[in-house]
This record gives structure tokens, C-alpha cells and sequence, in this order.
């Protein structure tokens, strides 16, 4: 079995088998990372380049663990204080890298297409950490995969994501990723963090944080993006918070146990609260820990095209 793509670029681009593919990749990784040796020699004549135009910790972390798991040779560049600060274009940097003999290229960037950009235009492959506010497809395949591995599927399963929709890549991806394996996906949060295009997504709105919890099995409470934001969405946070905030009690009086995930990083107090975050209900630690198998799994899958290309 082997992925149908040569990039992960988007979920857009794959299909239902390439996902279970990564989730069955995953179980075998997932059974090597809780091993008291954790690395396997799978990759050992690869050359990996993580290029982070824009911050991040948990996802740069999460992949070059997998990598490094996965005993690839890894050349980390960050933007800040780099040529790119001083105005070289993304192709000149990239080439410049892969000048250097790099096999796959793991790129996070403010603008989104940038991933589609460059595998159309240097000779490697292509993982995309999140481009802009259009997709994080890792993200979206660590969230499903733990959906799976708590409730045994993600087919027929009622999916919530709160929110900032609008400025939101993972919220994208997981929709593209939740309907491709069967689940029943609606949105929820401030209008004004709505987009316009999310009927075209056969995504309902749901505008009440209860209603849709009660409708749910698992809700997925993603933070509020002040970064992206040009302008003000909505009155105030604490006004957010009453609205879209999701706390103990919330949860408790619902008729039944819903499953609560966060992609991170948490404003606690905001989109939930710590006695929820690190209640049973939550997957958040879960997530963090199938991050790095799912991203194994990913990686590996695309090195073997590499090395039989």
C-alpha cells in the first residue's frame, strides 16, 4: 500500500484510503514510541528540512521528534534573523536548502498556498505544517486518529468545532478530514467568525454553544486567533467567554459524556477552562502524544515514494 500523493499538502488532495493508510501507519509507530528504545532505522539515509516562516513550538516539536524517531537527519531554519528577514524570495531560500541534498522539505507559512507554490516548483516533497489560514493537515489526521482510537471510529461520529472558524486552518482540514470518514460535522461561534462560504462545505451553523454540545459527541474548542485579526470580531473576550466558553458546569449538566479536544495552545479561561482542559473528558494530552505518530507515520509514507521514485 502506498499514498496516492507525492506532498501532504492539504487533506483536500487525499482520499479515504490514504487517511486509514496514515491511522494504521500510525498504530505501528504509536507501538515504537512506548517502547523503551523509541527510534526505528527507517530513514536513516534521509534528509529532512524544517522551514518555520512563521512561530510555532508544539508543531516544529512534534515533527522533528518524529523525525528524529524515525532516525532521518534533520536541518531546522526559523525566518527570524534569516535572508528571508532581508528580503530572499521563498524559492531562493528553499533551493538554496535543497542545494544542500535535503529529500523532504516540512514547511509552516504565513501564506497560504505557499506549500502548493513550492512542490510545483523544487524537487522534493512537500509536508505542509500549516500555510496561512487555509490548511494544517497534520493537525486534522491527529485529531481523527484520536477520535478513532477513543470511540473506536470516526464514521457516523457528530463532530463540533468551536470557535474561530474564519481564521482557523485546522477547523479546514478537520472538516475536509472528518466528512471524508463519514462523520457529520457542524461549526459553532461568533457570526463574525463564520465564513461565508462554510454552506458550500455541507457544514451547518449551530449559534448556541449548548445546543450544540447536546447535539454532539465530540467538541473541538479552538482558541480565538487575536494574531490574524485585522479588526474586532466580537465586544470583548469576557463576553466570548459567557457565549462560546466552555467550563465545568456547561459540561456537567449535559445528558451525556461528550469528548472534549483542543488543538493547543490553550487560552485557559477563555475557550475552556483548566477543570475541563484536565478533566477525563479531555483528549488534549492524547492529541499531543498521537501528534507524533501520526507525523512518523506521514513522513514515512512519503520517504518510501522518495526512495522507490
Amino acid at each position: 500500500m502506498e499514498l496516492s500523493v507525492n506532498h501532504l499538502l492539504g487533506i483536500k488532495y487525499l482520499n479515504e484510503e490514504d487517511i486509514q493508510l496514515i491511522f494504521s501507519t500510525a498504530d505501528q509507530f504509536k507501538e515504537v514510541i512506548n517502547r523503551p528504545i523509541k527510534k526505528v532505522p527507517s530513514l536513516r539515509d534521509i534528509t529532512i528540512a524544517n522551514l518555520f516562516f512563521e512561530n510555532s513550538t508544539r508543531t516544529k516539536l512534534s515533527f522533528e521528534l518524529a523525525e528524529k524517531r524515525l532516525s532521518a537527519d534533520v536541518i531546522n531554519f526559523s525566518s527570524s534573523g534569516s535572508s528571508v528577514s532581508k528580503g530572499e524570495t521563498l524559492i531562493d531560500t528553499v533551493n538554496n536548502i535543497l542545494s544542500m541534498k535535503v529529500d523532504m522539505v516540512v514547511m509552516r507559512h504565513s501564506s497560504a498556498g505557499a506549500g502548493i507554490f513550492l512542490s510545483r516548483h523544487v524537487n522534493a516533497s512537500i509536508v505542509n505544517a500549516g500555510d496561512g489560514a487555509h490548511e494544517h493537515p497534520t493537525q486534522a489526521l491527529l485529531d481523527c486518529y484520536s477520535i478513532r482510537e477513543k470511540l473506536g471510529d470516526v464514521a457516523g461520529k457528530k463532530v463540533v468545532i468551536v470557535g474561530d472558524i474564519l481564521h482557523s486552518r485546522v477547523a479546514l482540514s478537520n472538516i475536509f478530514a472528518l466528512q471524508k470518514l463519514g462523520a457529520e460535522v457542524k461549526v459553532c461561534g461568533p457570526k463574525t467568525l463564520i465564513p461565508k462560504f462554510i454552506d458550500k462545505l455541507n457544514v451547518a451553523v449551530e449559534d448556541n454553544l449548548i445546543k450544540a454540545l447536546q447535539w454532539c459527541d465530540v467538541a473541538n474548542m479552538l482558541r480565538v486567533q487575536h494574531e490574524r485579526m485585522d479588526n474586532s470580531y466580537f465586544p470583548s473576550t469576557r463576553e466570548y467567554v459567557q457565549q462560546f466558553g466552555l467550563n465545568k458546569k456547561i459540561l456537567d449538566s449535559l445528558d451525556k459524556e461528550i469528548v472534549v479536544m483542543h488543538p493547543g495552545p490553550i487560552n485557559r479561561g477563555v475557550e475552556i477552562t483548566s477543570d475541563v482542559a484536565d478533566s477525563k473528558q479531555s483528549i488534549i494530552l492524547n492529541q499531543v502524544e498521537n501528534g507524533v505518530a501520526i507525523r512518523m507515520a506521514v513522513i514515512y509514507l512519503l520517504a518510501s515514494k522518495i526512495k522507490t521514485s
